[in-house]
């Protein structure tokens, strides 16, 4: 398992694309619902407890935060949406900014879409995995709180929400992952990997990949 992300640290956060960094080496961002455990699973996966700010208010991230793993590499984690109380303007806005995002940012290699297992593939959700496709960027869907329900119960959502997306012609892989319980985190440091050595040459041996990790 890769203990890259555990270097991840703040280093700048943005509300508009016009203040995003330069636009070169490899991101992955998070999103997802304001109350999908998005920042909790930032941590679990970096091995930290605050990096990404946890609020019992949820909706409370409004910019883009950038975490840099190295001077190549970051985690970007994207605005919550569809639960903060803020005015319908400024969520007309988030969307844009975000739909934007994801079909212009050429640094960008794939999304981490958090979604409470008890309710997936809601509206907005829909949308983000159909922006993301148009953009040819790869989509994995963390079905957070996966410890709220009996394993059976989390496994029948699992294999429900695979068939949903393929029944609307959407493209994302999905997996189960719990904070709490810190399952599923090393599936989904496995996604990460992939798309942190996407670009490099095929051709690397292992010796290499551990190198970068």
């Amino acid at each position: 398992m890769s203990q890259i992300y555990r270097q991840a640290h703040y280093t700048i956060s943005a509300t508009q694309l016009s203040e995003l960094p330069p636009d070169t080496g490899i991101e992955v961002a998070f999103a997802g619902r304001s109350n999908a455990g998005k920042s909790s699973a930032i941590n679990t996966i970096t091995d930290q407890k605050s990096l990404a700010r946890i609020s019992k208010t949820p909706g409370r991230t409004q910019m883009i935060n950038f975490f840099a793993i190295d001077e190549q590499r970051a985690l970007v984690d994207l605005p919550g949406y569809g639960y903060a109380k803020v005015p319908e303007q400024m969520k007309i806005r988030w969307q844009q900014t975000l739909g934007k995002y994801l079909e212009t940012r050429k640094t960008l290699q794939g999304l981490m879409l958090m979604m409470d297992i008890r309710h997936p593939l809601k509206e907005f959700d829909l949308q983000m995995i159909l922006w993301a496709n148009k953009a040819n960027l790869d989509v994995h869907i963390l079905l957070t709180k996966s410890d709220k329900l009996k394993h059976g119960a989390a496994m029948a959502t699992l294999h429900k929400v695979t068939a949903e997306l393929k029944s609307k012609n959407l493209t994302a892989s999905a997996q189960l992952f719990s904070s709490l319980k810190r399952t599923g985190k090393e599936e989904a440091i496995t996604q990460l990997d992939k798309w942190f050595l996407a670009d490099n040459n095929e051709s690397k041996t292992e010796q290499d990949i551990e190198q970068i990790r």
